[in-house]
């Protein structure tokens, strides 16, 4: 029988939770009635970037759930440890962590500040490491605990690496983090990673990536919210997965993906990171509907 609220009364601890993915997957699980944590670092409104702490908790709250806005730098030791105890010690308990903070930026090696390459490895791969190693206490307290990094298969292509290496390693970093944790807790948390084949409209793809063109040619992050929700349902011998998100959800029975799509009459942008290897689901087209 499937519980028409499954993640009711569960807490969440999501970094870089104030805006695109990370709220998505907030307020997913807020619509279940969860208890969740934003640690994030926008605190006042941001000229280029929607959203702050404050605005995504009355969203969760709104939107059905409780919310726990924590100004959270995933770069520093002590304000990650002090977040997750308060967390758990405000909603009783922890049960889910989702690594999502993320920065990126695309240049190579000999274009990259130094000071770029330390943000982007110490909030991607350090932070994520961080976040989940505090966590761990708390989770395994939890009746069926869960990790989940933003952060794509380890496919170790020359490509994925050759135009951006520094944002390569900080994400790859992430997903090295799920192989050897799932290793390490099989059997008492489940770790997986998640990521998108497409591009996601978010902020980052808007600012950083392709503006309002790219924006149109992606899916909304509604996709990963859904699947990051069936994830979080799933047992905790469900781990040490690297999933595509529509691959993932054509497992569980989704079949029409065209929801998705920001402008079902643009071809779809396929994210970096894809491998080769996983194709589409069966029925679904990267290329523009007719409308």
């Amino acid at each position: 029988m499937t519980l028409a609220k499954p993640l009711a009364g569960k807490t969440l601890f999501i970094t870089g939770g104030s805006r695109g993915i990370g709220l998505a997957i907030a307020l997913k699980a807020a619509a279940d009635g969860a208890n969740i944590a934003i640690a994030a670092k926008t605190v006042d409104p941001h000229p280029k970037l929607e959203g702050t702490i404050h605005t995504a908790a009355a969203e969760i709250e709104k939107a059905g759930g409780k919310a726990l806005a924590l100004a959270v730098d995933v770069r520093d030791e002590v304000s990650v440890k002090e977040a997750l105890d308060k967390t758990a010690a405000h909603f009783g308990g922890l049960d889910i962590v989702v690594n999502n903070a993320s920065a990126i930026q695309l240049t190579p090696v000999g274009a990259t500040d130094m000071k770029r390459y330390d943000l982007m490895n110490g909030v991607n791969a350090r932070g994520t490491f961080m976040v989940s190693k505090y966590a761990l206490p708390h989770l395994a307290k939890s009746a069926n605990p869960h990790i989940l990094m933003l952060s794509p298969p380890l496919d170790m292509k020359e490509k994925w690496f050759a135009a951006h290496t520094a944002y390569s390693m900080a994400k790859f970093g992430m997903s090295l983090v799920v192989l050897g944790l799932a290793g390490e807790q099989r059997g008492k948390i489940a770790v997986n990673a998640l990521w998108p084949r497409t591009t996601i409209a978010t902020a980052a793809v808007k600012n950083l990536l392709g503006g309002d063109a790219l924006m149109n040619m992606s899916r909304t992050p509604a996709i990963l919210a859904d699947a990051a929700h069936r994830i979080f349902q799933k047992p905790k011998t469900f781990t040490g997965n690297f999933l595509i998100d529509d691959t993932f959800l054509a497992g569980e029975g989704i079949t029409d993906f065209d929801p998705y799509r920001v402008n079902p009459g643009q071809p779809l942008q396929v994210d970096f990171f894809v491998p080769d290897d996983i194709p589409p689901p069966p029925g679904v087209s990267l290329k523009p509907l007719k409308v």
